[in-house]
């Protein structure tokens, strides 16, 4: 083969440089489709090499290790558990509380009828106490009224009992947290929580000024008014605070 018949085969295939190419000139979407294809699984092949992260066996269908402390986690389960057990006791004292509340709240609203009368109305010489019309007995009237003050001390008990349950019980999934059904529920019982907590400090506090002698609010003969004044505002915190339970217990019951 002469030397002009030689460049004119190797013109169309090398152009006029008369020496081929450089590999990485070549772009390879002008290679033919097959080519193509040896050439991205070598360059992927020789990326994932490269890079520090482990790359995960897809074909073994084997999935991913958990996160510390999310979801599948032994820390995250052990939550759910303990979470689960102390639901059980922080509901069966809840309702052991609403109902002891009931019973101090029909007692108080029974002993201020007796000892005052009617709110804003009766004066002392008209009360069923001085009348001789005292729901159960004339008894009621005078000395300690212990079913008050008893259901009234076990509420107390029970109650914040009760709350330290709540403050102790873990929540890795952050129910109250977004726009469910579910988390607005656990937002209004948490919300109702800080009515019904305020109702119970404000109920201690009027009781302790109301039964203590050394403050001589408990003598009706002379301080009749002022007395009958803070009986009311315990009376009204009391169907407060009891409807502020009631509410919180009852949405997360439904």
């Amino acid at each position: 083969m002469g030397p002009i018949t030689a460049l004119l085969l190797a013109t169309p295939i090398f152009g006029f440089a008369l020496t081929p190419p450089s590999v990485t000139a070549v772009p390879v979407s002008a290679l033919p489709v097959v080519a193509q294809l040896e050439t991205s699984a070598e360059l992927n092949a020789d990326a994932a090499a490269d890079s520090d992260a482990p790359s995960a066996d897809v074909s073994e269908g084997l999935p991913p290790e958990p996160v510390v402390g999310g979801p599948g986690s032994p820390g995250y389960v052990q939550q759910l558990r303990k979470r689960a057990r102390i639901a059980k006791i922080h509901r069966t004292m809840g309702i052991a509380t609403w109902a002891t509340m009931g019973a101090a709240v029909i007692a108080g609203t029974i002993q201020y009828r007796n000892l005052y009368g009617a709110p804003f109305v009766t004066g002392l010489s008209d009360t069923p106490c001085v009348q001789g019309d005292a729901w159960i007995n004339q008894k009621q009237c005078s000395g300690t009224p212990w079913f008050h003050a008893v259901t009234g001390y076990a509420t107390g008990a029970l109650y914040f009992t009760t709350l330290s349950l709540a403050i102790a019980m873990p929540d890795p999934d952050h129910a109250s947290v977004g726009n469910s059904k579910y988390a607005k529920t656990v937002r209004t019982h948490k919300t109702l929580r800080w009515v019904h907590l305020t109702g119970m400090i404000t109920q201690i506090v009027l009781g302790i000024l109301i039964a203590n002698p050394r403050l001589g609010l408990d003598d009706r003969a002379n301080n009749y008014h002022a007395v009958k004044a803070l009986a009311g505002m315990h009376l009204v915190t009391g169907y407060v605070t009891l409807g502020a339970l009631s509410w919180a217990g009852t949405i997360m019951l439904l």
